[in-house]
């Protein structure tokens, strides 16, 4: 007899105010993939952003996704450097998975998700991916989610190096 798969329950749901200090706890142990914010910040996102959901595997939390549509007032340099290339566009500004939760699913989820609630009129799903320090695990998926580099830029003082991406929206 073949063990069974493990099951297990993956929901996404709108952050509450709750949830913040298990995203940015989970934020900063996903430096330097994501930038370090502080909980003011976080407040900020959960205020402003157009997306703001989190993953819970079987009531636990194991993700999030903090998306971006243009005419925010946000002072991300990747953020503005979309705004001045799109007209509409949805940006995701940050993903994390928590380590245990990984390999299951949850990014695509995620990103099916934001992509699901975009108006038709964002033809484009934006993000950066980091070059230096790289950030290879994150590039392969966002390949092999369609993205395709459309731009690089060197921020921070040039301690950052990114690959700005985009991937058409089916019709």
């Amino acid at each position: 007899m073949m063990n069974a798969e493990p099951k297990y329950t993956i929901t996404l749901r709108d952050a509450e105010f709750e949830d913040l200090e298990d995203v940015l706890r989970l934020n900063e142990a996903s430096v330097p993939a994501v930038n370090s914010v502080d909980l003011e910040q976080m407040r900020w996102f959960a205020a402003n952003a157009a997306y703001f959901r989190v993953a819970m595997q079987d009531e636990a939390f194991a993700g999030f996704l903090i998306g971006m549509r243009p005419g925010t007032d946000y002072a991300s340099p990747n953020y503005r450097w979309f705004c001045s290339a799109y007209d509409d566009f949805g940006y995701i500004d940050r993903i994390a998975i928590a380590e245990n939760a990984r390999r299951l699913g949850l990014a695509t989820r995620l990103y099916r998700d934001f992509e699901a609630r975009l108006p038709a009129t964002a033809r484009v799903l934006t993000c950066e991916v980091n070059l230096v320090p790289p950030n290879e695990s994150s590039m392969r998926f966002h390949e092999g989610y369609g993205f395709r580099t459309v731009g690089t830029q060197t921020i921070y003082n040039g301690r950052k190096k990114v690959a700005l991406m985009a991937k058409s929206r089916e019709s």
